[in-house]
């Protein structure tokens, strides 16, 4: 008897879970680029010890985390099929970007800023596992080209 069984999320589960996650990737993308361009939001952002205006060398590092944002939001987007096409570095990236989306919640959670412990640590904290999500129902989802798992019995 031949069983085909999905070792993975549906689909569909995968394309709302690149979305979600991908959607809060872009929202702090958005932010970091305002800050880097002198949003007076310094106080709520990395680590709350910051001054409103972010100085010259801190708004540097969000211009480049507004951009590592727009990349891993890319990223688990074409992972789940929803742009370009499959690749092979999509696979680890994917779980770089959930692995370091569960540190930096842990870092905002350990945040003095209170924005960051109860706004950008659940946020974080969803995108991690939604991201999680994108790397493991991707893996085998018909949806980015692969065909599901056969087991014998």
């Amino acid at each position: 008897m031949h069983l085909t069984r999905r070792l993975s999320a549906r689909p569909a589960v995968v394309r709302g879970a690149a979305v979600t996650s991908g959607g809060i990737l872009l929202g702090f993308a958005g932010l970091q680029a305002a800050l880097a361009t002198g949003a007076p939001f310094g106080e709520h952002v990395w680590g709350g010890g910051q001054q409103r205006v972010l100085p010259t060398g801190m708004r540097v590092a969000s211009g480049g985390a507004a951009v590592a944002l727009t990349g891993a939001a890319t990223i688990v987007a074409r992972r789940a099929g929803l742009v370009g096409r499959p690749a092979r570095w999509l696979a680890p990236a994917t779980w770089g970007i959930a692995g370091y989306l569960a540190l930096n919640t842990a870092g905002n959670l350990a945040s003095s800023s209170s924005v960051e412990r109860l706004i950008f640590g659940p946020a974080t904290a969803i995108a991690s596992t939604l991201t999680a999500v994108v790397a493991v129902g991707a893996a085998s989802s018909t949806a980015v080209g692969a065909s599901p798992v056969t087991i014998r019995r």
